[in-house]
């Protein structure tokens, strides 16, 4: 599993962001300042676990690339990250598996405290530590100076590598480079590169929304409208512009309020023309949305809709896709892995996100043939909308 940084080429050490302002990243730092160094490095390991088993490994992956740069040029490597929603959890499943695939890493079962510490100071040239769940500490949700300070007292230089949760105003996010030189890993640097082509990109372009919650998420929409021109929406946001447009939706999920008139109206909408409507007893069929029963839910979107959409995919020349058409987790995955073979055949620059668009495309061992998977679900989205983040906002420090 082990990726080597020598795999991936880059080219910027100063990365631009969404305004005139760059952000370091790690490549920028003279390699004899990182030997010998204590380097904090917050990275995003909350990977799906089942029965305490790693399931998927795509963020393992792609931040092994950073650890490995890292533990090559002799710095002392004390990896932080959260895991779940339950503070609760533990990060252990993930340290057996990263350990299983690569030689040398030690769990501490801590964050903070003389355990931890007496650890850190032994800790020679090259070796990586991986400490507890961060979330166990009520001060890193609630942006705490102090327990900011109290991580930052185990090294001398942070890096921030966790681009999937660099929209959370966590301590370890935001504060805790303000307190140490900090710098970009090779993710982080690697998902602004790529998504900030996303913010402005070649036309003809098309972008793809799944995913739920049309009321928060129409500002973006709207952005995505003028940067893109053609906006296909799948998944729970469909239901809102069905409802609005007088269809019914049976009890399926809608939003709080309707999407705003002149977004309905807008010619660059696209929604689907047939849906798979399901029964309580979860049989289904495919229906058009204006023979929705009362008693059924939108579950996923019809094969006619991905036909429809083949011709703008095939003549885009950038394709944006965040979020399944259906409801995923419930086992209707058609329409997304049918979309997933679409998009792979086109000739179009393309940036996916979001963790079940992801597992779609490697479920069809489509991922060799996209541009760019990114590792950010919301991150993505809000990256999108703002051209920054508050974890990448954080990265600007002037440099002691």
């Amino acid at each position: 599993m082990v990726v080597r940084y020598s795999d991936v080429s880059y080219y910027n050490p100063y990365v631009h962001t969404g305004s005139s302002h760059t952000f370091r990243s790690i490549r920028h730092l003279p390699i004899s300042k990182l030997e010998g160094t204590r380097v904090i490095l917050r990275a995003d390991l909350n990977v799906p676990l089942e029965n305490g088993v790693v399931t998927d490994d795509f963020r393992i992956k792609r931040v092994t690339q950073t650890i490995e740069y890292l533990r090559l040029h002799k710095a002392k490597v004390i990896i932080i990250s959260h895991i779940g929603r339950d503070p609760q959890e533990s990060l252990r499943p993930v340290y057996e598996y990263m350990k299983a695939h690569s030689s040398g890493l030690v769990f501490v079962p801590d964050m903070l405290g003389a355990a931890v510490t007496s650890v850190v100071d032994s800790m020679e040239e090259g070796d990586a530590i991986l400490l507890e769940n961060l979330r166990r500490y009520p001060g890193e949700e609630a942006n705490d100076m102090s327990f900011a300070k109290s991580l930052a007292s185990l090294a001398d230089i942070y890096i921030n590598d966790a681009f999937s949760a660099a929209h959370r105003e966590h301590a370890s996010i935001v504060t805790l480079p303000k307190l140490l030189p900090c710098y970009a890993g090779l993710l982080l640097e690697d998902e602004v590169t790529h998504l900030s082509v996303a913010l402005n990109p070649p036309k003809p372009a098309l972008c793809i929304i799944g995913g739920a919650k049309f009321d928060t998420k129409e500002p973006l929409i709207r952005r995505l409208l003028e940067a893109y021109g053609f906006v296909f929406i799948g998944g729970a946001l469909a239901n809102d512009v069905f409802k609005a447009r007088g269809f019914p939706v049976g009890i399926s999920k809608v939003g709080d309020r309707p999407p705003a008139a002149d977004v309905l109206a807008h010619p660059g909408l696209i929604v689907p023309t047939d849906v798979i409507a399901a029964k309580p007893d979860k049989q289904s069929k495919r229906k058009l949305p204006r023979d929705v029963e009362d008693d059924e839910t939108i579950a996923d979107i019809g094969p006619d809709s991905i036909a429809n959409l083949v011709p703008r995919i095939m003549e885009a020349k950038f394709i944006l896709w965040n979020g399944p058409m259906g409801r995923y987790e419930d086992g209707f995955d058609v329409a997304t892995e049918m979309l997933a073979e679409a998009v792979s055949q086109s000739s179009a620059r393309t940036v996916v996100g979001g963790g079940d668009t992801i597992a779609a495309i490697k479920n069809k061992g489509l991922d060799k043939k996209f541009w760019f998977l990114s590792t950010g679900g919301g991150a993505m989205l809000e990256y999108l909308l703002q051209g920054t983040l508050p974890g990448i906002e954080a990265l600007k420090q002037p440099h002691r």
